[in-house]
C-alpha cells in the first residue's frame, strides 16, 4: 500500500488558471448567461485537468477490469461467476455493450484481467486480498493507466459478486445501517438479496475494528476494486480527467477519498446507477452524476454513455465565438 499512501499524501493539483481561463469565455459566450452552466463547468474541469485554456475529448478510452470473487459462493448474485469469464472475452472481442457504446463515442476499451477464475476470498470470513495480491492489482491498475493514450478515462468492471463487495467497502467506511448500502445488483430475488445483505453484515463485522480505509478495501473489496483504485491515481499523477462508472467504480474510490479529501477532484460521477446505495455515496461525496437513467449494467457502459456529453463540453466553449469575438 506504500505507492498508494505516497501518492496520495502528494496529488498532483489542478491548473487553476485554464479553468478560470475557461469559466471567463463562458460569461462572455454567444448565447445567454448561464443558459448552460453546467456545460460550461464541466468544460472548465476538464481544462483544468487537462492544464490547456482549449480542453477537448479526441482520445477518450475505457479501462475494464475483471475479476472473480469468493462470496458469490454465498449465492449472493443471479448469475454463475463463470459469466466474468465470458464477459471478458467479449470485451476483447469488441462484441460487449461498453464496446458497442465505446465505438458510438469513438473511444478505446481495453479489458484487464485481475483475478478471473482467481477469486479473492470469502470475505465474510477471511480477507478478500493478501498484501502480495493487493500490491499486484496495485500494479495492474498502474500499469494500464501508464500505456494509456488518452485524454479522458472511463473506469469500469466486471465480476460476479462485486455489488457485494462494493456494498461492504462502502458501509465498512462510512456506516449506517449496513443493509441500507445493499442493493438488487444483478437483479437477485428477496432470498437472494437476504444472502446478500447477511454476508455484508458479516464482511463489516469482521473487520469493525479496522480503520484504515485501504486496510478496509484489501480486506472487503476484489482485485478489481483495487486496481480501479491505483488507477484513479495514476490518472491523478498523469492529469487525465476520470469518469467514474456505478456503484462498484465509486465505492473502489471511496477509501482514496476517506484518505486525502481531495483525492476525487479528478473524477466526475459519470452515471447514477440503479443501487440505492450508489445514490447515497455518490451523495456523500458531493459529486452529481452526469447522467441518471437507472441503468445498472456496469462494465463502464453508464460513464461511457457520458463521453459525448464531455465532448459536448468541450466543444461548445471552444468552437463556439464570444461576443467580442462575433461582433467585434
Amino acid at each position: 500500500m506504500n505507492w498508494l499512501r505516497d501518492a496520495l499524501a502528494e496529488l498532483a493539483e489542478p491548473h487553476l488558471a485554464a479553468g478560470d481561463a475557461v469559466r471567463a469565455r463562458a460569461a462572455d459566450i454567444l448565447r445567454p448567461a448561464g443558459a448552460l452552466a453546467r456545460f460550461d463547468e464541466l468544460a472548465a474541469w476538464m481544462a483544468e485537468w487537462q492544464c490547456t485554456p482549449t480542453p477537448a475529448v479526441r482520445k477518450p478510452a475505457a479501462l475494464i477490469f475483471a475479476a472473480d470473487h469468493g462470496v458469490a459462493a454465498a449465492g449472493v448474485s443471479k448469475y454463475p461467476v463463470d459469466v466474468t469469464g465470458a464477459m471478458l472475452a467479449a470485451y476483447r472481442a469488441g462484441k460487449s455493450t461498453v464496446s458497442a457504446f465505446a465505438a458510438a463515442a469513438g473511444a478505446t476499451v481495453d479489458a484487464i484481467d485481475v483475478g478471473v477464475g482467481n477469486p479473492t476470498g470469502d470475505i465474510r470470513v477471511e480477507a478478500a486480498l493478501s498484501h502480495e495480491r493487493f500490491e499486484q492489482c496495485v500494479q495492474a491498475g498502474r500499469d494500464a493507466v501508464d500505456a494509456l493514450d488518452a485524454d479522458l478515462l472511463v473506469l469500469g468492471e466486471m465480476g460476479i459478486g462485486n455489488t457485494t463487495a462494493a456494498a461492504a467497502v462502502t458501509a465498512a467506511l462510512l456506516g449506517g445501517d449496513v443493509v441500507e448500502w445493499v442493493g438488487r445488483g444483478t437483479g437477485v430475488d428477496d432470498e437472494g438479496l437476504g444472502r446478500k445483505q447477511d454476508a455484508v453484515i458479516a464482511a463489516t463485522q469482521r473487520i469493525a475494528s479496522i480503520t484504515d480505509p485501504l486496510e478496509a478495501l484489501r480486506q472487503v473489496g476484489g482485485a478489481e476494486l483495487v486496481a480501479m483504485a491505483a488507477a484513479a491515481v495514476a490518472a491523478r499523477q498523469r492529469h487525465l480527467p476520470v469518469l467514474l462508472d456505478g456503484y462498484v467504480v465509486t465505492s473502489a474510490v471511496l477509501p482514496l477519498h476517506v484518505v486525502a479529501a481531495g483525492a476525487l477532484a479528478h473524477c466526475q460521477v459519470g452515471h447514477c446507477s440503479a443501487e440505492p446505495g450508489h445514490r447515497r455515496l455518490v451523495q456523500h461525496l458531493g459529486k452529481r452524476p452526469l447522467l441518471d437513467l437507472g441503468m445498472r449494467l456496469g462494465e463502464g457502459s453508464g460513464a461511457m454513455a457520458a463521453v459525448p456529453l464531455v465532448r459536448m463540453a468541450c466543444a461548445g466553449i471552444t468552437d463556439v465565438p464570444t461576443f467580442g469575438e462575433w461582433f467585434g
